[in-house]
């Protein structure tokens, strides 16, 4: 595996935070993109007249106020036809151009990579394709009415002059995805330019607070936190991620707010007794069921709500939960079976633990000054 494996013991709290550091001063710069890509990538990303009907883009559900997740902090966000909603609350898409295809570690069964929530994709490409087709996104309905608005697109010229002139409908939709895909590799959705990325490079130091909630994030004895949201310098990019992008079941209940549950049967039949199985839906196997994609924990503190339903509102419920699953009466998760007991339910942490934890976390958030 490429990434730190979680139950791996994160060794020598103070060797590891002078680690990063010396690394913070050295990180790699983000790969180099075409500026006419993804300048090109940028228009259409905010293109509100490809959906249908028209009016939504992909920054209506990815904003960058919010890190790339839902600007109105929606459970789940609305798609282009009114009162049809996802069952998923929109990710931050930020920083996922570090993620990698799906794969399995045959030493232990478990998976990591792929996009979306359940890894149902295995590029940024095709993860960029998915939602201008999903009924309950941006609602296209074919591929040629799709691409009749494309042509009609201030932006279609600068696309035919980046990768020439097609006249297949899939590789006109490939390479529209691929430009928006080139965008999400550009600086703007990875601008490692937190307070937490200063302190890297030493440009500011964290205040006592800060320095206590890093220390027990990492610490395999407290928080534990970064055995799934890594803050080693990834092997590959020489970047922290703030993921070791494997999947993993924390027990969240179900959400009865989402409005999934209440729009039409034909979209879903099985109304507020639907559950969301996870990567068990992408791989085809029950020992995955409830299993999730750790996220990159970068800009969490502006892309609430949390985790795959919206459950959670606040950081501080997030971390609560963690602290405190096993021995409170939260409600029951919404799959029992491959809870994750072993690393988080019972950590023991007190209120200013908890509080410390919280107050690092918006330390990860991009545009400090």
């Amino acid at each position: 595996m490429r990434h730190s494996k979680k139950g791996m013991v994160i060794v020598a709290i103070a060797t590891t935070i002078g680690t990063l550091i010396s690394c913070g001063k050295e990180l790699n710069e983000i790969r180099i993109v075409p500026s006419d890509k993804a300048a090109l990538g940028r228009e259409i990303f905010f293109d509100t007249n490809l959906s249908n009907p028209v009016g939504q883009s992909c920054s209506s559900c990815h904003s960058p106020e919010t890190g790339f997740s839902d600007p109105l902090h929606r459970i789940v966000s609305e798609g282009a036809v009114k009162g049809l909603f996802s069952n998923r609350n929109a990710p931050s898409i930020g920083y996922s151009m570090f993620s990698f295809p799906l794969q399995m570690d045959p030493a232990d069964s478990s998976y990591s990579g792929g996009f979306f929530f359940d890894g149902r994709a295995n590029s940024l490409q095709d993860q960029a394709k998915l939602p201008f087709f999903n009924k309950l996104e941006m609602n296209n309905t074919d591929a040629a009415s799709f691409i009749e608005k494309a042509k009609k697109a201030s932006w279609f010229p600068l696309l035919t002059k980046a990768y020439g002139e097609f006249q297949e409908p899939e590789k006109i939709i490939t390479t529209i995805a691929d430009a928006i895909s080139v965008f999400e590799r550009s600086a703007t959705l990875n601008q490692f330019s937190s307070k937490f990325d200063a302190h890297l490079k030493g440009n500011v130091t964290l205040t006592d607070e800060e320095k206590l909630g890093m220390r027990l994030f990492i610490d395999s004895s407290k928080g534990n936190c970064a055995a799934c949201h890594s803050i080693e310098p990834d092997a590959i990019s020489g970047k922290v991620l703030f993921t070791d992008f494997t999947y993993d079941n924390i027990g969240v209940p179900k959400n009865p707010a989402n409005p999934f549950y209440t729009i039409p049967s034909i979209f879903n039949p099985d109304r507020d007794a639907f559950i969301d199985f996870g990567l068990s839906t992408t791989v085809k196997k029950e020992m995955y069921k409830g299993q999730f994609k750790v996220p990159s924990l970068r800009n969490v503190a502006v892309s609430a709500p949390y985790f795959h339903n919206g459950y959670f509102q606040t950081l501080e419920d997030v971390v609560h939960f963690y602290n405190k699953r096993d021995v409170e009466n939260f409600p029951k998760p919404e799959i029992e079976a491959t809870v994750n007991h072993r690393e988080m339910g019972n950590l023991k942490l007190t209120p200013q633990e908890e509080k410390a934890i919280v107050v690092f976390l918006k330390t990860l958030t991009d545009g400090y000054k």
